[in-house]
């Protein structure tokens, strides 16, 4: 979730840097241009989310009409939740309306279970050169996957991305996604050619092949590609997502039975994907985090205590990054200058703690196959009681560089590292 590289080339060559995913509540996405783009009607400002029992649910439709015609609202759409076994309701609120009056109102009616503002997470990038190709493959060795993998390769697992679309003609993902779906609506046409999402699957689960250029850090994983995140305009410079299309992909990671749910994204509170992250954690899904970059805190899934929040370190195990105080400790893992897996079989050098978090969803899916019943919490004590020191930021902040193949030793209770 920082910077990255413009330029697609060949693999010789350095290649673009996927910007992450972050978020904020109220940055504004609708404007000429966003217009001009016809913006995902799932994504468009001033909505909000209604949540019903849906015990009976024969009553949606009237209920929604009812709350439609009462509050006089325009509804947007519907969906369900099942894993925490909830109907949603998205209005759109008129521009001469208090959202938060409305809100109120609707938090006092006995039909309504919850309700919430339908936020907007954004993202950014920017561009600068990469660094020479012969340092590119440091992160493997700096977290003691070569080794680990010797044992583990994370085959049978199933990862739930929940980003952007991925790219699964690769030829470095090929065979890896095991399910792909689509939540954004009109998604579907550029799904392909989203270099956030491709970004994030090659680090967890690019093949291994003859090139032996890189390889992801579970390589046998089954990837679930859940696309939630949007590109506005040519540009492609921004990935936007919202409460919306985040709740519709958790709740389907959920329900694909995903062991491992990976969120490189980061913002504001959200109680709707809180509920969802709760529920994922109590069914045994080990929850990875990016953690923000920028504010007063690990940002938002990472600020759960049920989910592991990831920070980048460089080749050398530094970590540029200042977490505030009050943050909860973190692990490190290598996020600047990572090559990855770019849209039309191409690579590119990445930075940031999204792609941190993604080395470390690949970790857990190593560890995973070696012991499947391996509880989220107790993969988060592993990594932490095997992480190796950090350079750069206070101790009580960032735990440590996360360990493969020590936390892969130390679950298996023999020696596994050279």
């Amino acid at each position: 979730m920082r910077r990255s590289f413009a330029r697609a080339a060949p693999i010789a060559a350095l290649l673009i840097l996927a910007g992450c995913v972050s978020v904020g509540p109220h940055m504004p996405l609708v404007g000429p241009a966003a217009e001009a783009a016809e913006v995902p009607k799932q994504l468009r400002l001033r909505q909000i989310i209604v949540t019903l029992s849906d015990d009976i649910p024969e009553h949606l439709t009237v209920a929604a009409q009812a709350l439609a015609s009462e509050y006089r609202l325009q509804q947007s759409g519907s969906f369900p939740l099942r894993s925490i076994r909830v109907q949603c309701l998205v209005f759109q609120v008129p521009p001469e309306r208090s959202i938060a009056d409305l809100i109120a109102a609707l938090r006092a009616d006995p039909r309504v279970e919850s309700v919430q503002q339908n936020q907007i997470f954004v993202g950014a990038q920017e561009e600068k050169e990469g660094d020479s190709h012969a340092r590119l493959s440091y992160a493997a060795r700096l977290i003691g996957v070569d080794a680990a993998r010797r044992t583990s390769q994370g085959k049978g697992i199933r990862v739930a991305v929940v980003d952007t679309g991925v790219d699964q003609d690769h030829p470095k993902l090929r065979g890896r996604i095991a399910t792909a779906q689509n939540f954004v609506d009109g998604g579907e046409r550029d799904f392909a050619h989203d270099r956030h999402g491709t970004a994030v699957v090659g680090v967890i689960a690019a093949r291994e092949d003859d090139e032996r250029v890189f390889s992801g850090i579970a390589p046998e994983a089954e990837v679930i590609a859940a696309k939630a995140c949007w590109y506005a305009g040519r540009a492609r410079g921004k990935a936007s997502c919202s409460s919306w299309t985040l709740a519709k992909a958790i709740d389907f990671s959920i329900n694909m039975d995903a062991r491992v749910l990976n969120l490189s994204l980061a913002g504001p509170p959200d109680p709707l994907l809180a509920r969802l992250i709760a529920r994922a954690h109590d069914q045994g899904v080990t929850i990875v985090a990016a953690s923000a970059e920028s504010g007063d805190g690990p940002g938002f899934p990472a600020s759960l205590p049920s989910v592991i929040a990831v920070v980048a370190s460089d080749a050398s195990g530094r970590i540029a990054q200042r977490l505030p105080g009050g943050s909860r400790p973190a692990l490190a893992a290598p996020g600047i200058d990572i090559l990855t897996t770019a849209p039309r079989a191409t690579y590119e050098l990445v930075s940031g703690s999204s792609f941190a978090a993604a080395h470390v969803t690949g970790v857990v899916a190593l560890l995973l196959e070696q012991t499947p019943e391996l509880h989220p919490a107790d993969a988060l004590e592993l990594l932490q009681a095997t992480a190796h020191p950090v350079q750069g930021v206070a101790p009580s902040r960032v735990v440590g560089v996360v360990d493969a193949c020590a936390a892969l030793g130390k679950l298996l209770r023999r020696p596994s590292c050279p």
